[in-house]
């Protein structure tokens, strides 16, 4: 139990320090710049606001692969089997997408984010696939064994990395209407991370380190679209070019969208 309250911090602690980061831009981001027409406008992405995923990605490696906090993996485990002999459910996989599945939804019922339709699914669809890009390989590299010992693909958790992308676009894409939809991107995100402990299909520093590589995910997501954004001049809004990691399966690539 001391360790899914030590989960439950983690992720409380990641999203609180994301939540200072943005009021102490609040300032310069509510100028007003045509919000809806420039891309990801006041979604401006600050280096510090890596802090927090750098964070959980560095004390998930530790559980998983160092002394330093040596046994906390498995005593973890022991406590869910020992609590929960037997647990299995599917709800995790139906919250992996459920966080940004609700953007969209939101917006079909009339609440607006900050971006344009558009602009939110290529930043969703870029944001999954950097994360996919960074966890894919990293599960075949760091070869990790899962709990229940079905294959070595196990570090970092790609269902918790997700998920967690997705709770933080929800939270970039609705913060300024209302902190209480990143909070329950937030919530879907951590239940799913201890849904994923509690089904023996990944260790703890696998779901902590995940969090971490999701919300970086989508932060480099908003930094690389801020980027490569080009052609939004006035009297052209609509001639724009876009770049973004593809990947399928075991092949990796680069997607190209050009609009005239």
């Amino acid at each position: 139990m001391k360790k899914i309250i030590f989960l439950c911090l983690c992720f409380g602690f990641s999203f609180s320090l994301l939540a200072q980061q943005d009021s102490t831009a609040s300032v310069a981001d509510t100028v007003p710049v045509r919000s809806r027409e420039l891309p990801a406008s006041g979604s401006r992405v600050r280096l510090k606001q890596f802090v927090a995923p750098a964070m959980l990605i560095a004390l998930g490696g530790l559980a998983d692969g160092t002394n330093l906090l040596k046994g906390l993996n498995q005593t973890t485990k022991n406590e869910i089997v020992e609590d929960h002999p037997g647990f299995g459910t599917h709800i995790d996989n139906m919250l992996e997408y459920s966080p940004g599945v609700a953007v969209f939804a939101l917006r079909a019922l009339g609440i607006k984010g900050k971006n344009t339709l558009g602009h939110e699914a290529i930043l969703y669809a870029m944001s999954l696939g950097i994360n996919a890009a960074l966890v894919t390989p990293l599960k075949h590299i760091t070869n990790v064994e899962r709990p229940d010992g079905s294959n070595r693909l196990s570090f970092p958790s790609g269902h918790t990395s997700t998920v967690f992308a997705s709770a933080e676009f929800l939270r970039r894409e609705y913060k300024d209407v209302s902190p209480w939809y990143g909070i329950g991107g937030y919530l879907a995100a951590t239940a799913t991370g201890m849904l994923r402990m509690y089904n023996n299909r990944h260790w703890l520093g696998d779901v902590v380190a995940g969090a971490g590589f999701g919300i970086a995910s989508t932060n480099l997501a908003y930094l690389c679209y801020n980027k490569l954004h080009i052609g939004q001049k006035k009297g052209r809004q609509g001639s724009t070019t876009y770049f973004y990691p593809a990947v399928s399966g075991r092949s990796y690539g680069v997607g190209l969208v050009k609009n005239f």
